[in-house]
């Protein structure tokens, strides 16, 4: 992968409204509630 194509995949990991920080924590995609998840992990 490129560098750009890297730094995106991270930023999108550390970004709760972003489907690929749920799908990298085990989940499906975003939840609907998300904004309720990321002051109370599971």
């Amino acid at each position: 992968m490129s560098d750009k194509t890297d730094a995106d995949n991270h930023a999108n990991q550390i970004n709760p409204n972003n489907d690929a920080y749920w799908e990298s924590r085990g989940y499906e995609g975003r939840l609907e509630d998300w904004e309720d998840h990321i002051d109370n992990p599971k």
